[in-house]
């Protein structure tokens, strides 16, 4: 029988997963189309490949096993898997048609909605993905500062202009690279040093897991001014997640351009850039960002449906309390436990993270072994908790027993100096996207 969110008495059989990435093999490569999803990221031997299909905070894969799922698709679910509003709004919307050989009134109806909950909104593109948006910001800011340089802190797509800054910059021109530069967060002084009169814009993510101090955006949007720099929020983590409005609604600092995608239409593809209108207006003829898909209908309704659910349920409030509880209960579990020197909980209540020091070892292999018993446990965990409107009280509960009894045997394994030897397959590897120290390089000053 296959496992259930339960305290399953061994690990779930993975037959068909196994036998589904066989086939992928030879003929997919990479076999995953998202990094974070893909079998890298899961202890090899233990955890599913492949799911099969999703209800409210639940998934189930293609054995049949049973998980509450704290990755949320990597971030789109807002509200859960086959929400009901937003199942029937696609539904509707199919019956007319999916994409169209003229503009859609859905763009006008989802663009009025976005203008009224996101304050920088003057104007809003309506895109597909997340690396569309934050790149037509980037050409928009330097087409209307008429600069070259970038200055980013974060995760911003698979372009140019930011892959060039990391390790994974095979190619990209030399001269692409030389315009592109990273300054760390929470840090000023890194962003004064690279700024020049050749810096067209400053793009980040308004926080990551570590939260702003003494004013860092409020400062820091009064030095990109005074630079002459645009500055550009890549809210596709923030975005109607922290607030409705983003980030920029929660802490009041309005960029120039901002960006989201993710979370504003609960799973399907669409993104969405906003900004002050005599920027955007180089659009119209100036600066080209076109995309067929662009109106594509069924992604608009689900997103009208998927924000208007946010703001009347203030879903918002609610990720926040449930993912508090997660988050304090984590820590309050590892204080008890003794645990709290090499683990502990991090991060904004909407989207926090458990992180692993290495005075207990290598923090892959205590990620793993907790990886491994969430699984065994019916949690299908990241080291993350990225909450929907769907993750119940009941869920919460389960979850902070599974964790109590998990952390207590990372205890035991770490006293013990055999968390390696536990495990029942390959460790998961280290992600791509860091969280600090955001791909390092010297200021590009001229």
């Amino acid at each position: 029988m296959p496992n259930k969110v339960a305290f399953n008495e061994d690990y779930p059989v993975t037959t068909n997963s196994d036998a589904l990435y066989e086939r992928a093999k030879p003929i997919m490569t990479p076999v995953t189309q998202t990094m974070a999803k893909g079998p890298g990221q899961y202890v090899d031997g233990v955890a599913p490949k492949y799911l099969k299909k999703g209800k409210g905070s639940r998934v189930w894969d293609v054995d049949g096993n049973e998980f509450i799922d704290y990755n949320a698709a990597i971030g789109p679910l807002s509200l859960g898997y086959a929400y009901p509003r937003v199942d029937e709004a696609i539904i509707e919307q199919l019956k007319d048609g999916i994409t169209f050989s003229m503009m859609h009134e859905l763009e006008v109806v989802l663009a009025e909605l976005v203008h009224k909950v996101i304050p920088n909104a003057e104007s809003i593109r309506i895109s597909k993905t997340g690396a569309d948006v934050t790149s037509a910001a980037v050409r928009v800011a330097r087409a209307y500062t008429g600069r070259n340089k970038v200055l980013c802190c974060g995760y911003h797509g698979w372009h140019d202009w930011y892959i060039g800054v990391t390790s994974r910059n095979a190619g990209i021109p030399a001269a692409v690279k030389d315009l592109s530069a990273t300054f760390e967060y929470n840090d000023l002084d890194s962003v004064r040093n690279a700024l020049d009169s050749d810096t067209a814009c400053v793009i980040l993510e308004p926080f990551v897991f570590e939260a702003p101090k003494n004013n860092f955006l409020q400062e820091l949007k009064a030095l990109c001014e005074a630079n002459g720099t645009l500055l550009i929020f890549d809210e596709m983590w923030t975005g109607f997640r922290i607030a409705v409005g983003g980030a920029q609604e929660y802490f009041g600092v309005t960029p120039d351009l901002a960006c989201y995608s993710k979370a504003c239409a609960n799973g399907m593809p669409i993104s969405l850039l906003t900004g002050r209108r005599e920027i955007m207006e180089l659009f119209k003829g100036d600066v080209f960002f076109y995309t067929t898909f662009g109106g594509e209908a069924l992604s608009l309704a689900a997103a009208v449906a998927t924000i208007q659910e946010l703001i009347e349920k203030n879903v918002p409030a609610y990720l926040a309390v449930q993912g508090k509880k997660l988050k304090e209960g984590y820590n309050v579990l590892a204080k008890e436990l003794g645990i709290d020197g090499y683990t502990r909980c991090i991060g904004y209540e909407c989207r926090s993270m458990v992180s692993f020091d290495a005075t207990a070892g290598n923090p892959l292999e205590l990620k793993s072994y907790v990886q491994q018993e969430l699984i065994k446990r019916g949690i299908l965990w990241s080291g993350f908790h990225n909450m929907m409107y769907s993750h119940s009280d009941a869920d919460v509960e389960y979850t902070l027993k599974a964790y109590r009894e998990v952390l207590g045997l990372l205890k035991e394994a770490v006293e013990a100096g055999d968390v390696a030897k536990r495990l029942k397959g390959k460790p998961v590897e280290a992600v791509f996207r860091k969280v600090s120290n955001f791909n390092m390089k010297p200021a590009i000053k001229a």
